[in-house]
């Protein structure tokens, strides 16, 4: 998906993809851990990204406006009540670019995600 005509590679000098890419990675870190699989995606073309890869994106941008006012809440529970369950997710090979395996896990603690 990288630019290959000229017309292609001038709109994308134009495009701040780099820029946003950045502050996804900081938005990430900071409160949305749930993005680190579709940052890591999306910069991984950060020297030389395509159409398609600013308008994945944009995708991303649109998620985060549809998910801003979700937040965790912790309920208070009984002592000795407190559980802490892990789910694992493994992807054999799904990266088609490097055919690298995936694993993506969750634990919660009183049923609320905790990373």
């Amino acid at each position: 998906m990288p630019p290959i005509t000229i017309e292609k590679r001038e709109y994308m000098i134009h495009v701040p993809y780099a820029s946003v890419v950045g502050s996804l990675m900081y938005t990430m870190v900071c409160s949305k851990s749930n993005l680190s699989q579709v940052v890591s995606m999306v910069s991984i073309y950060i020297h030389n990204p395509g159409r398609g890869h600013w308008e994945a994106v944009k995708w991303i941008l649109r998620y985060i406006k549809g998910i801003i006012d979700i937040s965790l809440v912790f309920k208070m529970v009984v002592m000795g009540e407190q559980e802490c369950i892990g789910y694992v997710d493994l992807d054999y090979a799904r990266d088609s670019d490097k055919r690298q395996s995936t694993t993506r896990y969750v634990f919660t603690l009183s049923q609320a995600p905790v990373r």
